[in-house]
């Protein structure tokens, strides 16, 4: 069975928490892709389709409540 890598998408507008967030992701063996806002987050988790989303709520041009209001409609 061949293995692949997880990949997250984190989410925050404050580049330290993103930071300390990937380091410990990327330490884990987890492929870490950031976004600083909602309207980014979107792009790019329709892009790459993370196997998980670490998602600040208070974030700049779309929040991160409307943000997974998005996400959940897609399919």
């Amino acid at each position: 069975m061949e293995w692949r890598k997880a990949k997250v998408l984190v989410v925050d507008d404050e580049p330290d928490a993103v930071e300390l967030v990937a380091f410990n992701l990327t330490k884990a063996g987890i492929a870490v892709v950031t976004a600083e806002t909602g309207v980014e987050a979107l792009a790019k988790a329709r892009e790459i389709l993370p196997d998980a989303i670490v998602l600040d709520l208070m974030l700049p041009e779309m929040d991160g409540l409307e943000v997974c209001r998005n996400l959940r409609r897609e399919p």
